[in-house]
């Protein structure tokens, strides 16, 4: 069996590694496609992200789907040549967070194509794949790309829960990656009345505008376009900081009404926050990280056509074509989402 394995920044092989049987409780799946993530870039790009190195070569990805192709002891709700989205998530049910039904905070967390511990977490590129039956969703009607948009579809729909009621509320989006596309979809779906996206490229803002965002607007050439925005005590009752950049950031506040909602998404290191302008607007600054239970919340929104995903998938190469999908990937002017067809 092979996988896309990490061993350095720019050093991304297709290797050959240990195949597996499904056993208790677990299945078999043929992995059909898996979508490129801003971590896995970093990977690839920097061998790691803030004080998160790489020590080993790791296996990456964490946003696939695959069709099940064999079936361990005491598995009854799944059958072979199933679609199934794979949820990356694997908490371990028993730690404190887990009991308080806060899985994305376990303190044991398996996390696909993860660094963080070490022996690093493999993940999920290769062309087969033992998971846990739990983590698996079926997507009856579904593409095997639009399935693989589960995982980031999943962040965006914990983030939209963090901010409460959504319903006829003025939205801005700051950051237009995969992320702030898909955040778009989660805020209409939750009924937000007004959605507003930011980006510097032209070509991200686009995507924006292809799942009906009210209005882009590209901050690189037009440093003021948010002035209208943040005259009196501002505008916007919603805020997904989704590009981790400390200037998006205090734009955003500077256009938020008071005791508006901040989900800040983007990971982009330690950023600088203007505490006194949250502080005199009565601002909820809360952060967003993973999500678990909205795994299954996004397949059957996407089955039931209440979102459509399809619009941001950008790019699909071949397995053994994995390296040039990671370059397009890493170009803002031409990719949203780049997937890799693995069947």
């Amino acid at each position: 069996m092979r996988a896309i394995v990490i061993h350095d920044a720019k050093d991304l092989r297709i290797e050959e590694t240990v195949s597996a049987e499904p056993g208790q409780g677990e299945v078999l799946i043929q992995l059909a496609a898996g979508g490129i993530c801003g971590s896995d870039l970093h990977y690839y790009n920097h061998g790691g992200f803030g004080a998160i190195r790489l020590k080993q070569p790791m296996i990456l990805g964490h946003e696939v789907s695959g069709y099940v192709s064999g079936l361990g002891e005491d598995v009854s709700d799944l059958q072979v040549g199933d679609l199934v989205a794979v949820s990356p998530s694997r908490p371990c049910r028993t730690c404190q967070y887990c009991q308080l039904g806060q899985h994305n905070h376990c303190e044991n967390m398996r996390f696909y194509g993860s660094a963080m511990p070490f022996p690093h977490i493999q993940g999920a590129f290769r062309e087969a794949l033992v998971a846990d039956a739990s983590q698996c969703v079926k997507a009856d009607g579904l593409s095997a790309g639009e399935a693989a948009m589960a995982e980031p579809f999943s962040v965006c729909l914990h983030a939209t829960r963090r901010a409460g009621e959504m319903l006829g509320k003025r939205v801005l989006i700051t950051g237009s990656g995969p992320i702030g596309a898909l955040c778009v979809l989660a805020a209409k779906a939750a009924g937000a009345a007004e959605i507003v996206v930011t980006d510097l490229v032209d070509s991200a803002l686009e995507f924006a505008a292809k799942v009906d965002a009210s209005r882009v607007i590209n901050v690189a050439s037009d440093a003021n376009a948010l002035a209208t925005y943040q005259t009196g005590k501002g505008y916007f009752d919603v805020l997904y900081e989704c590009s981790g950049a400390a200037p998006a950031l205090a734009s955003g506040i500077a256009a938020m009404r008071p005791r508006g909602v901040i989900l800040q998404l983007g990971l982009g290191g330690d950023m600088t926050v203007p505490m006194q302008a949250i502080t005199a607007k009565e601002l909820d600054l809360r952060g967003s990280f993973r999500f678990h239970e909205e795994f299954s919340m996004a397949v059957s929104l996407m089955q039931k056509g209440t979102v459509d995903v399809k619009p941001l998938i950008s790019h699909t190469v071949s397995f053994d074509d994995a390296v040039r999908g990671f370059e397009l990937a890493n170009d803002r002017n031409q990719a949203m989402k780049t997937q890799i067809r693995f069947s």
